[in-house]
């Protein structure tokens, strides 16, 4: 089958690598793909927001399945142009993207359908959330509502600092995503770990799970980033981990589904926080995610592509695609001063040569002339597997080490040096 992977990052390079290797795959396309997707297949030059252009595309190249990687494009609506298209596609609909889309939407969503979840206010205003917080006690997770990339969360130690931060959205006007709605959280202790099922519109399947690392600096310091690093499978949690997220989350998540009549094809990612009273979900996300995706591929075995496009017919064949037991471990190289900023790089190689079971996947960036240009920000993960986590970590670290002295100095590039750096 001919396959679409809609994106631009590393997430979408991972994807289009797995579904390459897939023995029903005859050719990947992405759009509009990055350096990586470039190497194994042929970018579009079309935006992932862009449904009706994706739409028409698909329909000229004979596109037998589309997956969409970004919330965006989710959020915009492509699931439902491709679909009214006639594409198969692997992405839910506008209506079912509203788990990600909106903070409010899927705190409502899981209150009504009895998923454990922390305990929230829904405020609108400054007025609204000073008032809120006049009777609030301990920490205070902040959520802006709608999408903003990884910058509308701020977890306050109090009420005071809670109110510091909400006078500079409202008074700044910079509600992070825009608008006024704000969701004002308890903080869960605990630990968090990121549990994926795969949807047909019928069933959600528990597939895979992982645990990643958002903040900048090593130990979990500094600005919250899209993800430095991640591994798989998750350390230290019950052996029945899935087993506990499919009664507790993902059955009643289906059964809320069904109830508010939303037919959810994709990915249905919960980030939970694992406390000892079993897991809660802090987030649901309506894609895979970045860089979980980066050590959940070189886990797959299986047919990938035609798991997809299982689900994408409404007929999920659970045995397809599996995880094998080999371990994963992910590490992200980003431009100097990522988060706060993304300098774009330039003339870095084309050709990655690295050992086998140790792979290099782009973030956003084109080629050019030969080499490579890196829009910035999280330019590479670099992903290795190992009989378990410790071989799996020593051998991504070396690759590390190795690609960072061939990029030479003058990139700039950083990491995390804690990345499944495991202490129980």
């Amino acid at each position: 089958m001919k396959v679409l992977v809609i994106g631009s990052g590393a997430r979408e390079d991972a994807l289009s690598w797995r579904l390459a290797a897939s023995p029903s795959c005859e050719a990947v396309f992405a759009a509009p793909g990055n350096a990586g997707t470039a190497s194994r297949g042929v970018n579009w030059g079309i935006a992932p927001t862009n449904g009706k252009a994706l739409g028409a595309r698909c329909k000229a190249e004979g596109i037998d399945l589309a997956i969409i990687g970004p919330e965006t494009a989710i959020a915009s609506g492509v699931g439902d142009r491709l679909r009214e298209a006639g594409i198969a596609t692997f992405g839910p609909d506008r209506s079912g993207g509203r788990l990600e889309s909106s903070k409010i939407f899927a705190k409502r969503f899981m209150e009504r359908h009895n998923i454990p979840t922390a305990r929230a206010a829904v405020v609108h205003s400054l007025g609204a959330a000073q008032k809120t917080l006049d009777e609030w006690t301990g920490a205070c997770v902040i959520k802006a509502d709608g999408l903003a990339s990884g910058k509308g969360v701020v977890v306050a130690a109090d009420a005071a600092e809670a109110r510091s931060v909400l006078e500079d959205w409202y008074g700044g006007n910079r509600v992070p995503g825009g608008g006024a709605d704000v969701l004002l959280e308890e903080k869960l202790e605990g630990r968090e770990v990121s549990v994926f099922a795969i949807g047909d519109g019928r069933t959600l399947h528990t597939f895979a799970s992982a645990c990643d690392y958002k903040r900048a600096g090593d130990g979990d310091t500094g600005p919250n980033t899209g993800g430095m690093g991640a591994y798989s499978p998750p350390h230290g949690f019950p052996s029945d981990l899935n087993a506990q997220v499919q009664a507790r989350i993902i059955a009643p998540a289906q059964r809320g589904l069904d109830a508010d009549g939303e037919h959810y094809i994709g990915v249905l990612y919960c980030g939970l926080m694992w406390t000892d009273k079993g897991p809660y979900v802090i987030e649901f996300n309506a894609r895979f995610g970045d860089p979980e995706t980066q050590v959940l591929m070189p886990r797959v075995d299986g047919d990938f592509a035609l798991f997809l496009k299982s689900a994408a017919d409404g007929k999920l064949d659970t045995g397809a695609a599996s995880l094998g037991d080999r371990a994963c471990v992910g590490i992200v190289l980003a431009s100097a001063e990522y988060p706060r900023s993304s300098a774009p790089l330039a003339d870095l190689p084309r050709e990655i040569t690295l050992p086998d079971g140790v792979n290099a996947f782009w973030g956003t960036s084109t080629q050019q002339n030969g080499s490579v240009k890196s829009a910035g920000g999280r330019v590479l993960t670099v992903s290795a597997l190992g009989e378990d986590l410790h071989a799996a970590r020593m051998r991504a670290y070396d690759a590390v080490r190795d690609l960072t002295q061939r990029f030479g100095s003058a990139t700039g590039l950083t990491f995390r040096r804690d990345i499944a750096q495991l202490t129980k």
